[in-house]
């Protein structure tokens, strides 16, 4: 029945800018580093009025971005665009706005747009969802999308951009144990179908088929030789997450009637924007924002906006047209013999009708499979949506900043002048060597923003150092919060 071993499959990823670790967790880490407790307590003053000082530098842009997210909230959006006595004009130019705003937070956040070949390589799996969803275009709005990406260039975009867009941060595993019957059921048929395929000839042609036209969709422009180059350099680079899958797992009799365990990497945090189309004579000017968590990659379908009713599969399809041909045709001929077994005709046929109906039964085990897990991903799996997801955000982006301004100025203090390079380096170490985490440190943020606060200079040949402890609290000085928090002790006082 074809090859009966385990096969492995590794997914490789490239490796997230985004510091997966607490921010009170990394600031006490780093502080118990720390050998004298005068300067330790200088450190955790020094952490806090980095916060309150990065905070601030963001309110503003932060509350902006609300007051025009109110505008286009799906909810209640409508009746103040109404009561703002806006042209079409003017609010397409707030919508652009709005999303100028977005696209630079998401990109603080570290939040990346899914590109097409990280979506297939998600979606060559199976993994919970065993039915084909796709998304109904009709009913999404392409405007919006297509006239920010005209005027913001972008690479790598997806071909479903201009209807919406998939944003993608972090990465973890998601495993499931079970007895997993019915999915154990259609490997063995499918690998038997394979072996079927592979004797009479007909992968060779399905495959040539597949292959000429992957070639026809191959970008003209891509240079080949460089993209082998660019993934020979960046290998070190990625991270490598084995997926374990019910259709790659050695046939046994343990593994056909015991449980078994499947793996499978999750996109930690997933972000999808899109409008929905416009009704006849009622402009639509809604925009949908949902936050979800832990989507395994091989279910990302669940996240698509305005997803079409499954149906059979078309080798669902194809199996039910071959099935009854090959029935039809062994009754046909058993029944033109001069002495035909009516036993032979009925075997034949209940074994035609009990495919059909094993195919039909295992459709409808997933699409309740399917509905189970949309049900899930409304209640478990989304985080938020709307102004909520933005609020999100923007804890986010403060968060990652503060996060990457204190592990640099910690490196600078404790281990001296550092080149841009030498500094990206020693962050990343100290990350994976205190709190075993792998991250691709940002190291040019964080140093413009120690350099803008007045704490990080450069020396002649351009590597960095730092202030003291002393000193840096005293160039940043006291923030609006401490005297905030001093007038009210001194209130509590009295």
């Amino acid at each position: 029945m074809g090859d009966n071993k385990k096969k492995i499959e590794i997914i490789r990823l490239e490796r997230e800018s985004v510091i997966p670790i607490l921010k009170p967790k990394l600031i006490m880490s780093l502080a118990n580093l720390i050998e004298h407790g005068s300067d330790r307590t200088e450190f955790l003053k020094l952490c806090k009025r980095i916060e309150y000082t990065i905070r601030a530098w963001y309110l503003l842009q932060f509350e902006d971005l609300m007051q025009l997210y109110s505008l286009f909230d799906p909810v209640h959006g409508a009746q103040k665009l109404e009561q703002q006595h806006l042209s079409p004009e003017e609010i397409d130019t707030l919508e652009q706005n709005f999303l100028t705003y977005l696209f630079k937070i998401m990109e603080k956040s570290n939040f990346k747009i899914a590109t097409d070949e990280e979506i297939d390589v998600a979606l060559a799996g199976q993994y919970l969802l065993n039915l084909p969803i796709t998304v109904d275009e009709s009913k999404l709005d392409k405007r919006l999308l297509s006239r920010y990406f005209s005027e913001h260039s972008y690479e790598n975009l997806p071909e479903f951009a201009e209807k919406y867009v998939i944003f993608r941060r972090g990465i973890g595993i998601d495993r499931t144990t079970d007895f997993f019957f019915m999915e154990k059921v259609d490997m063995l048929i499918a690998r038997l179908w394979g072996k079927i395929l592979r004797v009479t000839g007909v992968a060779k042609l399905l495959s040539k088929f597949f292959k000429a036209h992957k070639r026809q969709k191959k970008d003209p422009n891509k240079d080949p030789k460089k993209n082998d180059d660019l993934s020979t350099e960046s290998e070190q680079q990625q991270l490598s997450v084995e997926r374990i899958r019910i259709q790659n797992m050695e046939i046994s009799l343990g593994n056909l009637l015991g449980k078994i365990t499947t793996q499978e990497p999750t996109f930690d945090r997933i972000i999808v924007l899109y409008r929905r189309a416009s009704q006849k004579g009622k402009p639509e000017r809604g925009i949908f924002v949902k936050h979800f968590k832990s989507i395994p990659m091989a279910d990302l379908e669940i996240v698509l906006p305005e997803k079409k009713n499954p149906g059979l599969t078309p080798m669902d399809w194809v199996k039910f047209l071959i099935s009854a041909v090959v029935g039809l045709g062994a009754v046909g001929s058993s029944l033109q013999m001069p002495s035909n077994d009516l036993w032979v005709v009925f075997a034949i046929v209940s074994t035609l009708i009990g495919y059909c109906a094993k195919t039909y039964f295992t459709f409808q085990a997933n699409l309740a499979a399917y509905q189970n897990l949309i049900t899930q991903s409304m209640y478990d799996k989304q985080l938020d949506s709307g102004k909520g997801t933005l609020l999100h955000l923007c804890d986010d982006v403060i968060q990652q900043e503060v996060k990457e301004v204190i592990v640099s100025f910690f490196i600078l203090m404790e281990q001296g002048k550092a080149t841009r390079q030498d500094l990206d380096l020693r962050c990343e170490e100290l990350i994976k060597e205190e709190f075993g985490e792998d991250c691709n440190f940002d190291v040019d943020d964080a140093v413009q923003k120690l350099e803008t606060l007045g704490i990080v200079s450069r020396d002649t040949i351009g590597r960095y150092y730092c202030v003291g402890l002393k000193r840096a609290n005293e160039i940043i000085g006291a923030t609006t919060e401490e005297l905030v928090l001093k007038a009210r002790q001194g209130v509590a006082a009295t």
